[in-house]
């Protein structure tokens, strides 16, 4: 049970019945000198009321361990016992306006409090509750039962303006160290979890004075727990005859001492007086902030999630605290289920196998009960048969958990989220914890406004989904990954600045990052804008883009620009766009008129950052119709004086086109003929095999040309090389370097590309013969004869 003090409990300066100033929260004792301390510890007499006319209060310390199951429970059946008519929560007071909303129906843990700086979200802090958390479990006790509860921890206001002090102790893992164990999780659970409730309470408590002995608390801490004692006095005044305080077991030593013997007023154990908590909390720096609920996921919960207060197991946790009857038993047929659900055979005998497995590791290991790493090992042995996989799943989906809570409709929202709740309703998308696959059909109207709430989402630093590659071609169709993550609350909040509903949120998003914006991230912009259908932002980056285009006289700018702009020319039919055609045209000459010059003095890697731009272009070119583009190419490609990398990757792309004026092997064999230097010739074959490598497979006479080439080289000279040679090959796919090996073992394909040498040396008509029958037979004709 917990501490429980009376009497001079609660006295503040000058407020002692002896005339003494008070000792803030001191133990009591009888008139006679004998303890008088109910089975939790606590006082049933003491000395005068500390405030004249009003009844001497009952407190009662409920010191837990957060997010604690067994806390839970022994918490729970403890006020039911006591009784209180308030209770006192550790948390922050700002949101006492809030706690009401624990009891509305739409109110689903976990969840969590979360207080933000307005103007500064990304000052935040957040107070997560489970089901399985003791301090949940107090507000719902005060809920059912009728009774005024309370948040006694220092403001946000005041923790969100000072620095948070490091975590220090680990209260739990020295407590374990010290019993011999090597993991906290398992002591706590033979210590609290496997050992009945009865005293649940009393050996947090004893456990955490004795290693709190000898500690001085400091910082933000001291002031923490002087905010806390302040709380109990001003409770004390108001006249409330029985309270209850549930917080984590390292305050309780600073709340109730155990009472000296003899009485010592002055010696290790007194608490600071009133006034000495009163000098603690003069002068804090504070900031004005608003709070609110918010779901929250078992998985932020989890102790590697950064949360200092997290869990190793959230979802073993609440199975324990839902689940008091046959644990065991219905958490590895929980986990047959799901492994089922995936295809896998699991039996009924296996989970009677498992069960009997957990209980003789329980047995082997001086457990009162399996734990979940005795659970863990029986899913694995007997469920899983030693694979791993199958033992993440599980790992991911029970352990750790999916739930994801959920707030009522009444909770005070920033105008944004309530317009995005409005939103995921209308298109019926409901938030989910664990990432999921959706594919977007653009032609349809209810696939069209997800894919452009999504798209705003991002534009707003909201990633709600991520992009992924569709499975299907055409620009009708996207595909995306979703996962509501906690954080994204605090993310609505920093965007809420931008705008009240999603869509005017981003349209004054993308003004405000067009105002900066170069050429290439204004085109980017302008694409962003079509996907999330933005149309009162649209006019406005476009008409950056004129003036800029207009005024930037940097070809590489307009290269860069370009194909987002014309990729976005494709979703006018699908998206209702126009208005692109005239600016692409005219950046499109702009850049034809300029890129001859601006080809000119590249050193290796401004050349690299030229051919990049040039692709991109081709690209954006092909769609408009490159015949403009593939003329301004044909006539740089006479110069002799580009880069060995331009030259090599113009070339490439005009053989591509069927617009090269001569012949391709021979500007090959020209460009790695003996006069020029290695380097360059690498180079050149570095930009013309860019593109892929097949070309050498359908093509005797360049990899004759290649090969005639690296066998002529010097040995200097081809270890100069090689590192551009294996960039260059490096980058082909596994099955072209192999078709690749493949000719040039067979020695055919050279042979074919030298002078005078036979055209068919590269062909098996044996093996030919199978490929040429079925041809025949698809085109309705006999094979008769020799093939």
């Amino acid at each position: 049970m917990p501490a429980e003090i009376a009497g001079g409990a609660l006295t503040g300066p000058d407020e002692g019945s002896d005339g003494r100033q008070g000792g803030g929260l001191s133990g009591s004792r009888r008139g006679d000198g004998r303890d008088d301390r109910s089975r939790a510890g606590g006082g049933e007499g003491g000395p005068e009321a500390p405030v004249p006319g009003l009844p001497v209060p009952r407190l009662s310390v409920l010191g837990v361990r957060h997010h604690g199951p067994g806390s839970a429970r022994a918490v729970r059946d403890e006020l039911d016992r006591i009784r209180p008519d308030l209770v006192l929560v550790e948390g922050p007071p700002e949101a006492d306006g809030l706690v009401a909303l624990a009891a509305d129906p739409g109110m689903r843990p976990p969840v969590a409090l979360l207080a933000y700086v307005p103007g500064e979200p990304s000052r935040a802090a957040f107070w997560p509750f489970a089901e399985f958390s003791p301090e949940w479990q107090a507000i719902a006790y005060a809920a059912r039962a009728g009774v005024e509860v309370r948040f006694c921890d220092l403001p946000a206001a005041h923790s969100l303006a000072l620095d948070a002090d490091p975590v220090r102790r680990d209260p739990i893992g020295e407590l374990a160290r010290a019993a011999g164990y090597d993991d906290p999780e398992r002591w706590w659970e033979d210590l609290v979890e496997h050992r009945g409730e009865a005293r649940t309470l009393d050996v947090v408590a004893e456990a955490m004075r004795a290693v709190r002995e000898g500690h001085v608390a400091e910082g933000v801490e001291v002031r923490r727990e002087a905010y806390m004692r302040r709380t109990l006095r001003k409770a004390a005044r108001e006249g409330f005859s029985r309270i209850a305080v549930v917080c984590g077991a390292w305050h309780l030593p600073a709340l109730t001492p155990p009472a000296p013997t003899p009485p010592a007023p002055d010696g290790p154990d007194r608490l600071p007086s009133a006034a000495e908590d009163e000098r603690l909390l003069r002068g804090l720096p504070k900031v004005r902030v608003e709070m609110t609920w918010v779901p929250w996921t078992h998985g932020r919960l989890a102790a590697g999630a950064g949360y200092g207060a997290g869990v190793a197991a959230p979802g073993w946790y609440e199975h324990l605290f839902t689940v008091p009857d046959r644990p065991v038993e219905r958490w590895l047929a929980g986990a047959a289920a799901i492994l089922r659900e995936e295809d896998l055979p699991v039996s009924s005998a296996d989970v009677i196998e498992a069960v009997r497995l957990a209980e003789s590791l329980a047995t082997l290991r001086g457990r009162p009960l399996a734990g979940l790493p005795e659970v863990t090992d029986a899913v694995r042995a007997v469920l899983c048969g030693g694979d791993e996989l199958p033992v993440e799943l599980v790992q991911r989906r029970m352990v750790v958990g999916e739930r994801l809570g959920r707030v009522p409709d009444a909770t005070p929202m920033v105008p944004l989220r309530r317009d995005l709740r409005d939103e995921q309703r209308r298109l019926r998308m409901k938030p989910e914890v664990m990432a999921g696959e959706h594919d977007l059909d653009l032609r349809r109207p209810l696939d069209l406004g997800r894919s452009r709430l999504l798209h705003r989402l991002a534009l707003l630093g909201v990633p709600w989904g991520t992009p992924r590659r569709a499975r299907s071609k055409g620009t009708f169709k996207e595909s995306w990954s979703l996962e509501w993550r906690p954080g994204l609350d605090v993310a609505l909040i920093e965007a809420a600045v931008w705008g009240i509903t999603v869509e005017a949120a981003a349209t004054a998003r993308v003004r405000d990052l067009a105002g900066g914006a170069g050429l290439p991230e204004l085109a980017a912009l302008v694409e962003r804008c079509l996907l999330a259908h933005l149309p009162d932002a649209l006019p406005y980056v476009l008409g950056r883009i004129e003036d800029r285009a207009a005024l930037d006289g940097e070809v590489r700018h307009l290269m860069g620009a370009l194909p987002a702009l014309v990729r976005a020319r494709r979703y006018g039919d699908v998206r209702g766009t126009e208005g692109l055609t005239g600016v692409t045209e005219s950046m499109l000459a702009r850049i034809c008129a300029g890129l001859s010059p601006a080809l000119t003095g590249l050193d290796e890697d401004a050349a690299r950052e030229m051919a990049a731009l040039m692709d991109g272009v081709h690209t954006a070119a092909a769609l408009m119709g490159g015949g403009r583009w593939l003329a301004t190419l044909a006539g740089i490609a006479r110069r002799d004086d580009l880069p060995g990398l331009l030259d090599g990757r113009i070339v490439r792309i005009l053989f591509d086109a069927e617009a090269l004026e001569d012949d391709v092997a021979a500007r090959m064999a020209r460009s790695m003929s003996s006069g020029n230097p290695p380097a360059r010739s690498a180079a050149w074959m570095e930009g013309f095999l860019s593109g892929g490598g097949l070309l050498l497979v359908h093509d005797p006479r360049l990899l004759a040309t290649v090969d005639a080439w690296l066998t002529g080289l010097s040995p200097e000279a081809f270890v100069d090389v090689l590192p551009l040679l294996r960039r260059t090959f490096g980058a082909f796919p596994a099955p072209e370097r192999r078709m690749i090996g493949r000719r040039v073992r067979s020695g055919g394909a050279l042979r074919a590309g030298s002078p005078g040498g036979d055209e068919e040396a590269g062909y098996d008509d044996g093996l030919a013969a199978g490929a040429v029958r079925t041809v025949r037979d698809i085109l309705g004709r006999e094979t008769g004869g020799r093939l």
